[in-house]
């Protein structure tokens, strides 16, 4: 006996990845998810590795594992992936003071995010 298999969170021509601790606010992280949105996953690499912005190598590394696992545990073709979904969401926040002038002190907040995704194997229009 044993536990039943779990069902897979997403299609059979899709593969996941997640990031879940990416130093820096959702906001930002989302505006580097824009960019790939509906992409090719390799104009979406191209996009990402001459990026200005920080966080794109962030999301880059997410990208390509979602390849990967495309590629490795979905047997599926990867010049034929298209980035489907990027999502990003709030992970946790650590709280740190700084101490101010006359025994004040400041809150400082470092958010972190995690970013969800998923690429999907279509048909190759010729």
């Amino acid at each position: 006996m044993g536990k039943a298999k779990a069902p897979r969170r997403v299609a059979e021509n899709e593969a996941l990845a997640v990031g879940t601790q990416i130093r820096g606010s959702a906001q930002k992280l989302n505006l580097v998810a824009a960019l790939i949105r509906g992409r090719k996953v390799e104009e979406a690499l191209n996009v990402l590795t001459f990026s200005k912005r920080a966080m794109a190598r962030d999301v880059r590394e997410v990208l390509a594992s979602a390849v990967a696992n495309a590629e490795n545990n979905h047997n599926l073709d990867v010049d034929a992936l298209v980035v489907a979904e990027a999502s990003v969401g709030k992970a946790f926040t650590l709280k740190r003071f700084h101490a101010r002038g006359r025994g004040k002190s400041t809150r400082i907040l470092k958010p972190y995010s995690r970013v969800r995704i998923v690429v999907r194997q279509v048909a190759e229009e010729a």
